[in-house]
């Protein structure tokens, strides 16, 4: 089969190669991918690693067996790997993955995992965000913008936080944000803070509630961060929590199938023109759409759609992260 592997001498440092078939191991189940998200974290791997190494987390497409009392072959479904994803077939956890329902596209599934993962369980750690004040850093990022919709469905006050563009705040008050600000000056008040790290958070370790929570889970400016550790201990019960997706197995197939729940009964995502697998030899695609996820042209990821033939293929890189909650009653969430 063909995936997409590191190659230093490649455009992207990503090439199209044939690789061996996946085998399933006990307890997995294989899966022919239809469409796969391209995350900032994977392109941050790619730089350094070795010749040959997959990337991919994400993925959407057909369940090609049975699973004991869940999906049957033939399904639809989205799931989420660490690393191999982006190639014709996958090898999964049947834990780390969900049925897709009707009404829900290959690529809206696609953009979900990492992204929404991440939103979701950050927003667990620590009190419960019923009525209380959240801070949402790097709110205009694929995870910043399912933490806003997150949080305001689980009753929070929203603020979200974005650098000094005002296109990067397009949108988020739609999202569920009660306020929007570019400017750590204008924030009043204090918080529980779902932050990337930086400068950024050095300078809000002050505003964190003194019962709140502060969890870090990224640093995509590669910036040093300092403070004054004064400013935690005077606030005795302040909590600095980090977070990492991978980290502790906790299986992914639950959190998955609310995602998916929420999303399904939005229709207003635009089509993605699709292409096969063998037209993307000496194809530049994957490394424009690396590009621009780095320099943030798109709002967090970019995601790759095959279209559903027996030939799987990729097509051409679209955004899929970035609409709006329904808030009267519903649970649609859009990305």
């Amino acid at each position: 089969m063909r995936a997409l592997v590191a190659d230093s001498s490649a455009p992207g440092s990503i090439a199209l190669r044939d690789v061996p078939e996946p085998v399933s191991a006990p307890g997995e189940v294989l899966v022919e991918v239809r469409a796969f998200s391209i995350n900032r974290g994977e392109l941050r791997m790619l730089e350094n690693a070795a010749v040959g190494w997959r990337p991919g987390w994400d993925f959407a497409g057909i369940l090609k067996s049975d699973v004991e009392h869940g999906p049957r072959a033939g399904a639809r479904v989205v799931g989420i790997r660490q690393g191999g994803a982006w190639a014709e077939r996958v090898a999964v956890s049947q834990a780390w993955m969900a049925e897709l329902p009707e009404g829900v596209s290959f690529a809206q599934a696609a953009a979900l995992p990492t992204a929404g993962l991440t939103a979701l369980r950050i927003l667990r750690l620590g009190p419960a965000i019923l009525g209380r004040r959240v801070l949402v850093t790097g709110a205009s990022g694929g995870v910043g913008r399912f933490a806003i919709q997150l949080a305001r469905l689980g009753g929070a006050e929203v603020t979200a936080l974005v650098s000094g563009s005002s296109a990067r705040a397009a949108g988020l008050h739609e999202l569920g944000a009660d306020e929007v600000v570019s400017d750590i000056a204008q924030l009043r008040g204090r918080f529980d803070l779902k932050s990337v790290g930086g400068d950024t958070l050095g300078r809000l370790v002050t505003m964190v509630d003194p019962q709140g929570t502060l969890v870090m889970f990224g640093n995509s400016s590669n910036e040093l961060t300092t403070f004054n550790v004064r400013d935690i201990y005077l606030d005795a019960l302040i909590r600095l929590q980090g977070f990492a997706l991978f980290f502790g197995g906790d299986p992914f197939g639950r959190d998955l199938a609310y995602l998916v729940t929420c999303r399904r009964n939005c229709s207003d995502s635009p089509a993605t023109p699709a292409s096969p697998w063998s037209t993307l030899a000496g194809r530049s695609w994957a490394a424009d759409a690396a590009d621009r996820v780095r320099e943030a042209n798109v709002p967090g990821a970019a995601c790759e759609v095959a279209y559903d033939r027996a030939a799987a293929g990729i097509g051409s890189p679209r955004s899929s992260r970035s609409s709006r909650l329904g808030w009267a009653g519903r649970r649609d969430l859009h990305v």
